[in-house]
């Protein structure tokens, strides 16, 4: 539980620093609603996403599934993700945030209830499928909904700070997974599944919409002729905005296939490894605080950093995180090399959220975060299913992990080439 309070001391000292630089434009009072929101709802989304991997064991005897089909379960949730991701940011950008947000947390929490009441394979695939649509629409519209109740200059903290609720939901979750209530497959989907259903109301009450949204429906109004004003998905791919695109997409593919990988076969990968469930447990909830943490930096050097600093910190720590785990020998060594992966894996996705929110204009914002989310739920969704057959195959953890490093290197490279785009644009 210390661990708990100091993370709450950190974020709410982190929230207070970043609302101090709200932009002189935005009501202070909105800002703060806004993405205090927002990070609860990412925090409920943080435990849905990780409750497949906690629940993997149990589902796995209960369904009687091998890696291989264990590594499908995995990866439709991801591909549910790809659909809502891809329709929820459009409908964003055409109907409003706050509503579309509302019936995405509705849906993923009515098929998260429902994993526990199905009783064969193919509908088990399915709900997990529906629930990962709702997931999926929800992420790009909190990115935006972050992104603009701030000014540019502060976004990557923002967005940061909102992101981190994902780790704080998975660790909370970790915690749960090593209670007897947690040991219990079902009360883990029960309880993602009902805490959404909770915080619906409060946004409905309290979510205020998006004041850029509102400012960019009003001119968009009052020149219906203007295509310019409204946005469209062709605009991801003008003069401006082609080769910035095509980077974004090429980075979210790659990181998103490692962080899923880490998220969904983390537990089961330490026991491959010898170490007990509990054990597991333990490292995964290191491996979520230290990603909390990780975010929140992060995204402040994002804002404060040359963004290719920022690059190589975080994919370098990656790499080193990995190749730490691959050589860890003792307990100790896996929870330092777990928290390692954890402050630079998840760190990098929330920087990579908060890019999106840099470099699309208002007008497709919410398109650009929801197609560029959805192009990273492809390499999310095939991650888990590749390392679920190499352990099918025989190459084990190790192979893995290794298999991993490639992607980062990738990656790296790319966020490198797109940001002398944007300063050579600049």
């Amino acid at each position: 539980m210390s661990n708990l309070k100091m993370m709450g001391t950190f974020l709410t000292s982190s929230l207070s620093l970043t609302m101090d630089s709200v932009n002189h434009q935005s009501n202070k009072k909105h800002a703060i609603v806004t993405v205090a929101i927002c990070f609860l709802i990412a925090v409920i989304e943080g435990l849905d996403i990780q409750a497949a991997g906690i629940a993997a064991a149990g589902i796995r005897e209960y369904f009687g599934l091998d890696s291989s089909q264990l590594g499908i379960f995995f990866s439709v949730g991801i591909l549910g993700l790809l659909p809502g991701a891809l329709v929820g940011g459009r409908i964003a950008d055409r109907i409003g945030r706050k509503t579309v947000l509302i019936w995405s947390v509705a849906t993923f929490a009515v098929f998260t209830l429902c994993t526990v009441w199905v009783n064969s394979f193919g509908s088990l695939l399915a709900v997990r499928f529906l629930a990962g649509a709702g997931l999926g629409a929800a992420m790009p519209i909190l990115i935006t909904l972050a992104s603009e109740a701030v000014s540019p200059q502060n976004r990557g903290r923002a967005v940061g700070l909102m992101y981190c609720g994902m780790p704080v939901g998975a660790a909370i979750l970790s915690l749960v997974a090593a209670t007897e209530f947690g040991s219990n497959w079902k009360n883990i989907f029960y309880l993602g599944g009902l805490l959404p259903i909770i915080v619906i109301p409060v946004m409905m009450w309290f979510l205020p919409e998006s004041k850029e949204y509102l400012k960019a429906k009003d001119i968009a109004a009052s020149a219906p002729a203007d295509a310019a004003a409204q946005g469209s998905f062709k605009d991801l791919f003008n003069s401006q905005n082609l080769m910035r695109t095509l980077f974004i997409w090429t980075s979210y593919f790659f990181t998103l296939m490692v962080v899923y990988i880490m998220l969904s076969w983390l537990p089961s990968l330490f026991q491959e490894l010898g170490f007990t469930r509990k054990e597991g447990a333990t490292a995964q909830f290191y491996f979520m605080v230290s990603a909390t943490i990780g975010t929140i930096i992060l995204g402040m050097l994002t804002d404060r950093w040359k963004k290719a600093y920022v690059i190589l910190l975080m994919y370098g720590g990656i790499l080193a995180g990995l190749i730490a785990l691959n050589a860890a020998g003792s307990l100790t060594q896996m929870y330092m090399a777990s928290a390692l992966v954890g402050a630079f894996v998840i760190g990098c996705q929330g920087v990579l959220y908060a890019f999106g929110g840099i470099v699309y204009p208002t007008t497709v914002r919410g398109t650009g975060i929801g197609v560029a989310s959805a192009v990273g739920r492809i390499g999310a969704m095939l991650g888990p299913a590749i390392a679920g057959s190499l352990l099918t195959a025989g190459f084990g953890a190790a192979g893995v992990i290794s298999a991993a490093i490639p992607c980062i290197i990738i990656s790296a490279v790319v966020m490198l080439l797109l940001v002398r785009k944007m300063n050579t644009t600049n």
